[in-house]
């Protein structure tokens, strides 16, 4: 099943690109225009019996189109919402195709080890009937935006760590402290960090309410479960690492909520932009996302969109941790611009890293280099197509695009692109969403002043 964009928006530097978006429409069309389709229910469960739900339609067939459609769709399911038990409620031979793929000797053993490091029980797959897909759970309380009271807000990055002490929803302390946590292989260097940063803006509060935190990696129920930020600690003792916001908790005595990174983000762009509905994609050295729900609801989800497919054609790009072809983070990230080098025909020294080549691009797009307009107006087309996909799966009205890759003029290039193929091509979705970028009131709202809004407070 073959699908393409219209000529007038192919990717100038991909010609090859298959937009994930773009397969799924046309299959769903062809199985509804066949008279043939049955249902197909995917259900994730996670942490705290919560469990997603996911309906469309497939062929009975099983054929090469249908494999591929149903086995896409759950790997953009499993990334975008997490899980540790998935249930595959329709046909016999795409549930065995899945379960044979989602094994640990199977194609996608990456994807089932992550599943089970996040959420502490070994990935199963569950093959069943559409009928018997357990209920859909999902949060039922509002996560941040909790502004009453006296805060304390911490963001915790790769090279820096950001505090706040934050009173009645005013920052009146922030500062920020340089570490190298990656390297760090005793729990309590982290440890002692974050305390350290408690107390300085403890000292300029009356006392503290609530303790909010935001950190890169998989955090589930308060623990890290997958973080870079951890990768030197012994697996002896990544336990006391994990545990160490639950330790503060106990020590504190006062509510304390730590989520992704992503999740806080699009917190604190619907804070800053006002409403709710807030979809925040951020490209750096990764690909990162969080989402804010139209209810004002934080779900949970692992919103991981570094890992989900936006592009079908066998040939692209693998992530070379994963192995998995296609996946976002070589679209979205530096590592999009690095793909795209060779296409532009701009030679850089093999020994460069990613930040000095996109640093080099930014260059010769300041200057007008024709060449470095391609690589943005290809990463323009890529996010479009992907917004497109993304609105099918997350209900957002505002998408807030930030991140290195998106500076200067090449990002004001990303995102008109991306706009114009909304428009043309999938018009329904343009009229629903907005593509906004931070102004300047979204940095002064800040990543560890939104996260000091995570906690509710105690009645």
């Amino acid at each position: 099943m073959k699908s393409s964009l219209s000529a007038r928006f192919p990717a100038p530097l991909d010609p090859q690109f298959q937009p994930a978006i773009l397969f799924n429409r046309a299959y769903i069309a062809a199985a509804r225009k066949s008279g043939r389709a049955v249902p197909l229910v995917l259900g994730l469960e996670r942490e705290n019996r919560l469990v997603s739900h996911y309906e469309t339609m497939v062929l009975p067939d099983a054929d090469a189109a249908t494999l591929l459609y149903a086995e896409r769709l759950v790997k953009f399911l499993l990334w975008a919402r997490g899980g540790w038990k998935l249930y595959i409620g329709g046909p016999k031979k795409i549930g065995e195709f899945i379960r044979q793929h989602y094994s640990p000797h199977g194609r996608r053993k990456f994807d089932c080890d992550m599943m089970t490091a996040a959420y502490g029980k070994k990935f199963q797959v569950v093959a069943t009937t559409a009928e018997k897909i357990p209920a859909a759970k999902e949060t039922q309380t509002a996560a941040g935006g909790h502004l009453q009271g006296c805060r304390i807000g911490f963001d915790l990055g790769a090279s820096d760590y950001k505090f706040s002490a934050v009173i009645d929803g005013e920052a009146v302390y922030t500062d920020e402290a340089p570490w190298d946590p990656k390297s760090q292989a005793n729990p309590d260097y982290h440890y002692h960090h974050v305390v350290s940063a408690l107390h300085r803006a403890a000292a300029h509060l009356p006392r503290v309410d609530a303790i909010g935190g935001s950190s890169a990696g998989i955090i589930v129920d308060n623990e890290i479960r997958v973080a870079s930020l951890l990768r030197a600690v012994p697996k002896k003792d990544f336990p006391r690492a994990a545990g160490i916001f639950k330790r503060i908790q106990k020590e504190w005595n006062v509510p304390v909520v730590v989520m992704n990174d992503g999740d806080v983000t699009a917190l604190a762009g619907a804070l800053a932009l006002g409403g709710k509905g807030m979809l925040g994609i951020a490209m750096g050295s990764s690909q990162a996302a969080g989402f804010l729900d139209p209810h004002g609801r934080i779900l949970g989800w692992l919103n991981e969109l570094a890992f989900v497919p936006v592009d079908y054609q066998p040939r692209a790009a693998a992530d070379e941790w994963s192995g998995d072809r296609g996946t976002g983070v070589m679209y979205f990230s530096q590592q999009a611009v690095n793909k795209l080098l060779p296409a532009a025909k701009i030679k850089l020294p093999g020994k460069m890293g990613l930040p000095e080549r996109l640093k080099e691009v930014q260059s010769l797009m300041a200057r007008g280099d024709g060449r470095a307009l391609k690589i943005y107006e290809t990463i323009g087309v890529y996010l479009g197509c992907a917004l497109a996909q993304y609105a099918e799966f997350y209900e957002f009205r505002q998408a807030l695009i930030l991140g290195r890759v998106t500076t200067g003029k090449g990002g004001d290039i990303v995102l008109e692109t991306a706009r114009q193929i909304l428009k043309k091509t999938f018009p329904e979705v343009a009229a629903k969403i907005e593509l906004r970028v931070p102004d300047e009131k979204s940095r002064r709202v800040g990543q560890a002043v939104a996260a000091a809004s995570l906690p509710a407070l105690k009645k």
